[in-house]
């Protein structure tokens, strides 16, 4: 046996036992002779003594991070002065009584604490690993998903693996393909997701399936998008959409009960699609903050200052965040403009509240009653930051949006904020006038005559599962 004891597990009551360790020089100290290293496995670490007299030396000397060991010794109780509160085996260390080195390490290209970038951190990927973000991260992973099958497997769902090497179908990106060795000049195509199959198990009678699935969907990467994912899918016979929103969430509180050991109060909130976008201007808003956008069509409707009374007159409304104080430089207030631009909107209006009145490039062209109401509905104070942009109802809204989202700072970071977003439409209509769908290829209509009839206002039967600003999940 190479051990009988995980470091992390060492306690006061384990003290005069006699255990042996293995695993990872995290750190080395020595004083007086004695050096000490803090052992490091998968359960966590403990601190070991070294003392050269007892073992041997050019071994103890030769010690240093990253050096896999073995270590037998007795446990001993730390002085209360010497025990260390910041770690569960703080009360206790092991006197070594025998010493192996089972691997040593070359000099590290990088340390643990470093921050290094992502080319480094794939090259050196066993490091990377053992990393404590990076071994936080698999934990948490496996816990999920191990809370996930337990709360589907209570939930009378059947686990069922579905094909991976398939027939092309058309889907939401494009596919990878796999030639095939027996027919040349044809091809698998790895699943975007088990779309079919999980169809084919309804019609058969399996009327609760899931399964943790790879998918592959060859598309652009994004922060929250690759190549290569891995989702819990699931689908029911003879069940709506609250049906299937509540089973969603039983999951999702399992899910972080298992990983975060915190309660998440159900059931989650809902907002409309529309209602998403009227006030977040984004179909996954980040509801942890406030930062709402508010409609200050009527406000200026019949204002002098023509830019927002020319908008409204053609259809086009007027809206508008508090920014809250931001403290910006006049050069950090046109940079705002310029990266509203950049998102799509014909320009953006700051206004800085100030004890006087309203300090703006177009305040001289607004009436006293109209700041007054401004700064009414923004529930503006001396020092917050007022942006304003006019335009088409979605784009006003999502280019407020995204400024919401790089100008807000949620209160608890660590904070879960689920919700989901229902009502989306059924198609979108993109830059040259032709619609696509909103969602993805599959989504029912809500009403099938309305959709023939009025295809642009059609509302699906969609819904995404949105926590702090991502999607989750949708169906």
């Amino acid at each position: 046996m190479i051990r009988d004891t995980k470091a992390g597990t060492l306690r006061a009551s384990d003290a005069g036992s006699t255990v042996t360790l293995a695993g990872w020089v995290d750190a080395r100290r020595d004083h007086g002779g004695i050096a000490f290293v803090d052992l490091r496995d998968a359960s966590g670490l403990v601190q070991v003594m070294l003392d050269p007299a007892a073992l041997d030396e050019e071994t103890v000397r030769s010690l240093r991070g990253e050096f896999c060991i073995r270590v037998e010794g007795e446990v001993r109780a730390r002085p209360g002065e010497m025990a260390n509160p910041d770690l569960p085996t703080g009360d206790v260390e092991v006197a070594a009584a025998s010493l192996e080195v089972l691997s040593p390490a070359a000099p590290l290209p990088f340390q643990f604490g470093d921050t290094v970038d992502e080319a480094r951190r794939l090259q050196y990927r066993y490091l990377d690993l053992r990393r404590p973000e990076m071994s936080d991260n698999i934990l948490a992973r496996s816990k999920a998903i191990a809370a996930m099958r337990r709360t589907m497997d209570e939930l009378g769902f059947l686990e069922v693996e579905t094909p991976t090497l398939i027939a092309s179908t058309p889907e939401g990106a494009r596919d990878f393909l796999v030639p095939s060795r027996l027919k040349p000049g044809t091809f698998y195509a790895l699943p975007q997701s088990p779309q079919l199959f999980k169809q084919l198990l309804m019609i058969g009678g399996v009327e609760r399936y899931y399964q943790v699935a790879r998918c592959y969907r060859d598309e652009d990467f994004r922060s929250d998008r690759q190549v290569e994912f891995t989702q819990l899918d699931l689908e029911g016979s003879f069940w709506g959409q609250d049906d299937v929103l509540e089973t969603l969430e039983t999951v999702a509180v399992a899910a972080v009960k298992a990983v975060r050991d915190i309660d998440i109060v159900q059931p989650f909130p809902r907002l409309t699609w529309h209602e998403a976008i009227d006030r977040y201007g984004t179909d996954k808003p980040d509801v942890r903050f406030g930062m709402e956008i508010r409609d200050l069509s009527e406000v200026f409707a019949s204002s002098e200052f023509k830019a927002f009374a020319g908008t409204v007159a053609d259809g086009g409304v007027v809206r508008g965040i508090n920014a809250g104080d931001q403290g910006l430089s006049r050069a950090g207030l046109d940079g705002l403009v310029e990266r509203a631009k950049e998102l799509g909107a014909k320009g953006l209006v700051w206004m800085v509240v100030e004890d006087e009145g309203l300090r703006s490039p177009v305040a001289k062209f607004l009436s006293d009653s109209e700041q007054a109401a401004l700064r009414e509905q923004l529930g503006a104070a001396t020092g917050d930051l007022l942006l304003l942009a006019a335009d088409k109802w979605r784009t006003a809204s999502e280019v407020l949006g995204q400024l919401r989202l790089e100008l807000g700072q949620p209160e608890g970071h660590d904070d879960l904020a689920f919700l989901f977003v229902v009502d989306f439409p059924v198609f979108d209509v993109e830059d040259d006038g032709k619609m696509a769908p909103a969602h993805h290829p599959f989504t029912s209509p809500v009403d099938v005559d309305d959709m023939a009839a009025n295809p642009e206002t059609a509302i699906s039967k969609a819904y995404d599962m949105v926590l702090n600003g991502s999607e989750l999940g949708s169906g």
